[in-house]
C-alpha cells in the first residue's frame, strides 16, 4: 500500500489514536489511556494512516524468553479492511520483529474477531491455545507463525 503510513506512537494524540483502535476492535480489553502509556513502555504501538485518517494501530511485543518469541497485532478499523492496510501493517511489524531477533512469531485474536481469526491464517498463522482469562467471559485465541 503506497497511500498508507505507520508511525511510532509519540505523544498523547498519538496515544489516544491508538487506544481508540485497540478498544474499537477489542472492547472486552478496553484501556484507558495510563494502560496505553505503561503499555508503550514495554511494547513498540504504531499507527497507520491514509492520509491523515487513522485508519489502524499495530502493537508489536519484542522477542523474550530462550526461544525468542515476539508476538505482533495488526489491527485494522472495520470500515477499512479488506484494502491491503492490514497486509500492509502485518508485513510492517513482521519486518521489525525480525530486526529485534525474533525466532518464534505470535499473535493473539479475541476469538469473536471472525475476520482477524481469517486473516491470521491467511499469513499462515496456526492456533496453538484457546483460552479465557480469569474473571472474564471472553475467550481468546493464540496463534503461531507455522
Amino acid at each position: 500500500m503506497t497511500d498508507l503510513r505507520i508511525e511510532i506512537v509519540d505523544g498523547e494524540a498519538m496515544l489516544e489514536q491508538w487506544r481508540h483502535v485497540h478498544n474499537t476492535i477489542v472492547p472486552p480489553a478496553a484501556m484507558d489511556l495510563d494502560e496505553v502509556r505503561e503499555r508503550a513502555g514495554r511494547n513498540r504501538l504504531e499507527n497507520a494512516y491514509v492520509g491523515d485518517v487513522l485508519v489502524g494501530n499495530s502493537t508489536v511485543r519484542p522477542p523474550t524468553g530462550e526461544d525468542g518469541v515476539a508476538t505482533v497485532i495488526a489491527r485494522v478499523l472495520p470500515e477499512y479492511r479488506r484494502r491491503g492496510y492490514g497486509a500492509a501493517l502485518y508485513a510492517h511489524t513482521l519486518a521489525h520483529t525480525r530486526v529485534l531477533g525474533a525466532k518464534v512469531i505470535e499473535t493473539c485474536v479475541l476469538a469473536v474477531n471472525e475476520d482477524g481469526l481469517r486473516f491470521a491464517e491467511r499469513q499462515g498463522f496456526v492456533e496453538i491455545e484457546r483460552y479465557v482469562l480469569d474473571g472474564e467471559s471472553d475467550q481468546w485465541v493464540d496463534l503461531r507463525l507455522a
